[in-house]
């Protein structure tokens, strides 16, 4: 059954990037080779009648992708000139490329206020629910419904934010901003105990978990939640390149894998949960102007408008090549760690 629910999550994950893709090239009147579910090779492919796509399923679901004509920049002389994605306009590029990443996006939302709906919307702001009295926090002014505005001088907006900079600063003593219920702001210096049988710092203190149920607070929840994973994602990319989180914290297929059959046992509506997370983390990750990711493409497109003239082919070619095989590189070592973890 993990694997089933494996194959749903990334297929729908993946299916809807594509076919954001997809449904502009088609808009924009760009022939279309191939829709694909998967890589490696096809088990499975049609061809609808009067259309020239070919739709398939291939055997890794790890990945998706629509081969466009014009795609590489380099005329396919087998294809009308017109029908090349190479020749359509400017916007019409851009929309193409960046479809993925907003239908990616658009899908989040839905699912995470599908959630909210059912399950009720929690609050997003970190405010204290409890003190446990055998902590050093409980010696500061700190109260229950003191809203916590900073860690070490951060601003914190989210529960999110919260964690992560929790997690950064493990076994550290933090200088701990809050509001108290009268308004007054605070900074107090907070020290965490280590719990041997556990293995783990804890700071001796509780949030809130409080829900508000209705249709408001659950569109209010689905675009929050949004924004503040955003941020969380944005700032580990960060913290990656300033070290201050390591590369084995990330997860690949295998890592995913294990976190699908974890959260299939909590319930379909977690399971909407991750797909919506995993959906904000792929929109994301390829809006990122890295080569090989969409925001790669777009950044070349941008360059285009600003000096009045297309890119060398060639040249960007070469940098999405080199791009993606540093890719195929990092992926490997991530699915390394994925499945050393799987044995300790």
């Amino acid at each position: 059954m993990t694997l089933i629910y494996f194959i749903f999550v990334l297929g729908v994950t993946i299916m809807v990037h594509e076919f954001g893709h997809f449904l502009f090239a088609k808009k924009a009147g760009i022939y279309v080779y191939e829709f694909s579910l998967g890589m490696g090779p096809r088990i499975f492919h049609f061809k609808r009648k009067n259309d020239e796509t070919v739709y398939a399923i291939r055997l890794f679901p790890i990945g998706g992708f629509v081969s466009m004509a014009g795609e590489d920049l380099e005329a396919d002389a087998s294809i009308p000139t017109d029908k090349q994605m190479c020749n359509k306009p400017w916007l019409q590029r851009f929309m193409t490329i960046i479809a993925g990443v907003l239908f990616n996006f658009l899908l989040a939302i839905i699912l995470l206020f599908v959630v909210a709906l059912f399950n009720g919307a929690p609050i997003s702001k970190p405010y204290i629910d409890t003190l446990e009295a055998d902590y050093p926090i409980a010696d500061t002014e700190i109260t229950s419904g003191d809203l916590i505005t900073k860690i070490n001088g951060k601003k914190i907006s989210s529960m999110d934010r919260l964690l992560l900079e929790l997690q950064i600063h493990t076994g550290k003593t933090l200088q701990i901003t809050v509001k108290h219920t009268n308004r007054e702001v605070e900074t107090v210096s907070v020290n965490p105990i280590f719990i041997e049988e556990d293995g783990v710092y804890r700071y001796g203190f509780t949030l809130s978990n409080d829900i508000k149920h209705g249709f408001l607070p659950a569109i209010q929840y689905a675009f929050t939640k949004t924004g503040s994973l955003v941020e969380q994602m944005t700032l580990i990319i960060g913290y990656l390149f300033t070290g201050k989180i390591s590369l084995d914290n990330l997860a690949g297929p295998v890592g995913i894998f294990n976190i699908v059959g974890e959260t299939a046992k909590t319930g379909f509506l977690n399971l909407l949960y991750l797909i919506a997370y995993l959906c904000i983390n792929v929109g994301f990750i390829n809006f990122i102007p890295l080569p090989a990711f969409d925001g790669g493409r777009l950044l070349f497109l941008i360059i285009e408008k600003i000096k009045g003239s297309r890119v060398s082919p060639k040249v960007e070619n070469m940098v999405h090549s080199i791009g993606f095989m540093l890719l195929m590189i990092l992926m490997v070592f991530i699915t390394y760690h994925d499945i050393i973890r799987l044995f300790h």
